[in-house]
């Protein structure tokens, strides 16, 4: 069984960091894109950062010069260092990958959500 699972969420005051990690685990074949969600009360799933298996990445606008995906492909792993929160940071935070299983199809695994609160 192929799973994610989220670490590194918490409270933190507006301006402070928070470093997010999702480790993928089980039979995996290879890993091709992980990403990083978050959905906020009463709103939609949104992308926060995208990142290929080269490392190429992506980013929302809000994310942009504040936030950092990273991967570690040895370790099946993708981070999300996160500075300059902000309190319209708070959300679930969820990771994505795209999982290459050693025994069935391609597809996509989600973890089970890390709370990431932004307040004073």
């Amino acid at each position: 069984q192929v799973q994610l699972v989220e670490s590194g969420g918490g409270l933190v005051q507006p301006g402070g960091s928070l470093r997010l990690s999702c480790a993928a685990s089980g039979s995996i074949f290879t890993i091709y894109t992980m990403a990083w969600y978050r959905q906020a009360p009463g709103k939609q799933r949104e992308l926060v950062a995208g990142i290929t298996r080269d490392s190429t990445t992506n980013y929302a606008d809000y994310a942009k010069g504040r936030f950092t995906i990273s991967r570690d492909n040895a370790k099946n792993t993708v981070y999300l260092q996160m500075n300059s929160l902000k309190p319209e940071d708070t959300a679930v935070y969820y990771c994505k990958a795209l999982i290459v299983p050693r025994t069935a199809d391609a597809a996509d695994y989600w973890g089970q959500g890390t709370q990431v609160t932004v307040s004073s």
